[in-house]
């Protein structure tokens, strides 16, 4: 029996530990290499566990909602052995590690061959049961014992050993709250015409939760409005959406606009873009924004990198590849990671207004709405126009609420009249 261990992906220095969510093999099933076999969600992303050899899911070592870290054993399989039929019927179980040994020994004094050997679930289950090593005929590999085998014993009746010596069994695991996948359905209370649903947090909500607050309760957080007019942008990408999505294959949005629009406001006010780091002031001489996505398991700010050199067409993208990444969990953490500035769109909801809340270690973050015809008075005249309103939320222990005021208006100014994007003015 040639046994290759599954373990945990490596995961970020900033992640403690993570959570098995749900196994997609049982004991005894055939895997193939590089199969996946269970989702880790850290508080960040849900990392895939892919299987590094193929055979036989012979041990399932860590069950599902258990918390695990860097490099754990979390399953074993069994590379030259053999899927048998009905041996899936077994939700995974946690192995333990005292009870195998204990239930195999009485075997091995009592002269017992390799066919009365137990895998290590197979023990376990035994020893809860109080069936005598022995008592169940073996068809795994040179005969050893598997969990199928064992209950399928148990459904057809086996007892317990008489004169059985009590069995040794393994205290059980501190529970774990189990964080809720996505398809699961919520606990449901029965209250009549009140009903109540009690839902766990995930990694990823906890995270945000905590991120939240922190940003609240050390940040000095202020929040600036303005207006833009949108008709400029909106006649543009009228004009040129044809040509541009037949030359680069993608449809040109509003998001690009608004992530050259806060780029160019940040080359002019640098502090927009800096962080706090105890008593320094960071400056970052890049540009990398966050871009705020919905997912099902929560916010994500995935990083536009070096937003300064890319292009619209590049722009746009990148957010629609993360845009179908974060629907599928498919985020790495390498693009979650770091970020100097960060845009919230709220308007793709329909929101008019918010407040945004700074994402740390950044000190500044853009909310931009929903787009709406509004009266708005030009030269004296009422005239109708496309108007967005702007947010922008910022930390004033370092931004005064002049370069907070003038950086947004900066990036008003930049939308209202795109032409100054193309030529950096």
């Amino acid at each position: 029996m040639a046994i290759v261990e599954v373990k945990v992906p490596q995961l970020s220095e900033s992640v403690a530990e993570a959570t098995l969510l749900q196994w997609k093999k049982k004991p005894g099933e055939a895997v193939a290499m590089d199969e996946i076999l269970i989702e880790i969600e850290t508080d960040k992303v849900v990392l895939e566990v892919p299987a590094p050899a193929a055979g036989v899911l012979a041990e399932v070592v860590k069950a599902d909602g258990s918390s695990c870290v860097s490099d754990e054993v979390i399953a074993r399989i069994d590379t030259e052995a053999a899927a048998k039929p009905g041996a899936a019927a077994a939700a995974p179980a946690p192995a333990a590690a005292a009870a195998p040994v204990a239930a195999a020994a009485p075997a091995a004094a009592a002269g017992g061959s390799k066919s009365d050997v137990a895998m290590p679930a197979a023990a376990k289950l035994m020893a809860d049961n109080n069936l005598a090593a022995g008592s169940v005929a073996g068809t795994g590999k040179d005969g050893r014992v598997t969990k199928g085998d064992v209950l399928g014993a148990l459904e057809g009746g086996a007892k317990p050993a008489a004169a059985a010596a009590p069995a040794v069994k393994t205290p059980a695991a501190p529970a774990v709250a189990k964080p809720l996948p996505p398809v699961a359905a919520p606990v449901m209370q029965n209250l009549g015409d009140r009903p109540e649903q009690r839902v766990p947090m995930s990694r990823l909500r906890a995270r945000v939760a905590e991120r939240l607050l922190q940003s609240q309760s050390t940040n000095a957080i202020l929040t600036t409005f303005n207006e833009v007019n949108m008709a400029p942008v909106m006649e543009m990408r009228k004009r040129f959406q044809e040509k541009f999505e037949k030359e680069h294959g993608v449809k040109i949005g509003f998001m690009s606009f608004f992530v050259k629009a806060a780029v160019a406001a940040l080359k002019k006010y640098p502090v927009l873009n800096a962080s706090v780091d105890g008593n320094d002031i960071v400056y970052h001489g890049y540009f990398d924004i966050g871009i705020a996505v919905g997912s099902p398991r929560g916010l994500v700010v995935p990083i536009l990198r070096n937003a300064d050199q890319m292009s619209f067409a590049d722009i746009e993208k990148k957010i629609a590849e993360f845009g179908q990444k974060a629907k599928d969990g498919k985020l790495s953490l390498d693009e979650l990671s770091g970020g100097t500035f960060s845009i919230s769109n709220g308007g793709v909801f329909g929101s008019m207004l918010s407040t945004p809340i700074i994402n740390p270690p950044q000190s500044a973050i853009l909310g931009v709405h929903a787009t709406k015809d509004r009266a708005v008075v030009e030269n004296g005249q009422v005239v109708v126009r496309p108007i967005n309103y702007l947010a922008m939320s910022y930390d004033h222990r370092i931004i005064d609420g002049r370069e907070a005021v003038l950086g947004l208006v900066a990036m008003k100014e930049a939308l209202e009249d795109p032409a100054r994007l193309l030529f950096d003015i």
